[in-house]
């Protein structure tokens, strides 16, 4: 709903999602020192409890460097979805988006709460108006679900909304996510799933280098698929559940490295060849954070030195002898030595959007050992600065 805290009303800026009944809930935060208030009194509710009911997300304002008084405001936040649900305060998860440095409008906030637990429900149109009304300078609304086998006969559902354009370095989550699922799930390994889905997902992306005050992915179970509960990390039921998580948690980050502010394709990095899968991860994500890619990517230069001088201070060691770089299907360098290529022609790819799905796609191998990893990103275009130039005047 509009609750009054954008300073125009033609969008909605509140949300919430509730459980029919308590869910497992797991969550997943930014390591930035500057936190924002609900992210501290998220982390505490988490501590304390394995289940929750109800997640609200606020945008306008971030509540982030607000002091002791931010904190309160997240209390009283909690306190009144709670009354309105007839629950728990520790059975409500809180997020929020916008400027930092600015409290929350309380009075609208407050007044809000009880008209939109009242309207839980009611439309056909509910996810999809919660996706919009998460969003900030996102051209889009992002969300996404899937259903999956885990097992012969067994099927469960998963389902998330999520924002972000500006402002993305993830370390730890994203911007802002909710994830539902309704398979069974033992609260300790639910937690494994979701931070491993995020580590290869949102803690891959990258738009400008910059982490959020207030990153976080709140992802609740509730059990409602029914069954015997998955708790055994090994099982096959288990191992698939994880596969369909980390897969919508890919589907939601791309979404939002492709919504990049100013951003005119969406770049894929996948490494090959490190000593292990974190390895590769971090050389990916400092490939396709690197303002000179990115760039080249926006100026449709295929400077493909660039892409080789990101890998090497990715802070992995590896022997640059063996190293192989593909631009879509071009290989611009292989063992260490440049190749002839068509320039024109992978310009021509870079101009065009890269593959068929709008993706521009690098291929970098740096050895012969197993580890593998991807990493999103986006261009970085004129528009960019003049978005976060202006973003509060």
């Amino acid at each position: 709903m509009f609750a009054g805290l954008r300073a125009a009303g033609d969008k909605a800026d509140l949300a919430l999602i509730v459980a029919d009944k308590p869910a497992v809930a797991a969550g997943v935060f930014t390591k930035n020192v500057m936190c924002a208030a609900p992210v501290t009194y998220c982390k505490e509710v988490l501590d304390r409890t394995t289940k929750v009911r109800a997640v609200l997300v606020n945008a306008g304002q971030a509540n982030a460097a607000t002091g002791n008084q931010g904190y309160a405001d997240s209390q009283a936040c909690a306190e009144a979805v709670a009354k309105a649900l007839n629950i728990t305060k520790d059975e409500v998860l809180l997020q929020s988006t916008g400027v930092i440095g600015r409290r929350i409008k309380m009075e609208p906030m407050l007044a809000a709460i009880p008209t939109i637990a009242a309207a839980i429900g009611s439309s056909s149109q509910d996810a999809h108006r919660a996706a919009v009304a998460i969003t900030t300078t996102d051209l889009v609304s992002k969300s996404a679900a899937l259903e999956v086998e885990i097992s012969p006969g067994r099927r469960v559902k998963l389902g998330g909304i999520c924002k972000g354009s500006g402002m993305i370095h993830p370390n730890m989550a994203t911007m802002l996510g909710v994830v539902t699922c309704d398979a069974p799930v033992s609260a300790p390994l639910w937690r494994e799933m979701v931070k491993y889905a995020s580590q290869n997902s949102f803690n891959q992306i990258t738009v400008d280098g910059d982490t959020s005050t207030n990153d976080t992915v709140a992802a609740l179970t509730s059990g409602a698929a029914g069954g015997v509960e998955i708790s055994d990390p090994n099982s096959g039921e288990a191992k698939a559940l994880k596969a369909a998580l980390t897969a919508l948690l890919q589907g939601l980050a791309k979404s939002i490295a492709w919504d990049g502010e100013g951003a005119t394709v969406l770049m894929e990095c996948r490494v090959t060849g490190a000593t292990d899968d974190a390895a590769a991860r971090q050389v990916a994500k400092s490939i396709v954070g690197s303002s000179l890619v990115k760039s080249a990517v926006f100026g449709r230069d295929p400077n493909w030195g660039r892409i080789a001088a990101a890998a090497g201070y990715s802070g992995i060691d590896y022997d640059q002898s063996a190293v192989k770089i593909v631009l879509g299907d071009m290989v611009l360098m292989d063992k260490g030595q440049p190749l002839a290529f068509d320039a024109k022609a992978a310009s021509g790819y870079l101009r065009g959007k890269g593959d068929e799905h709008g993706t521009v796609m690098i291929g970098v191998s740096i050895g012969n050992g197993g580890g593998e990893g991807a990493a999103w990103g986006c261009d970085l275009s004129y528009d960019y600065v003049k978005i976060n130039a202006e973003y509060t005047t």
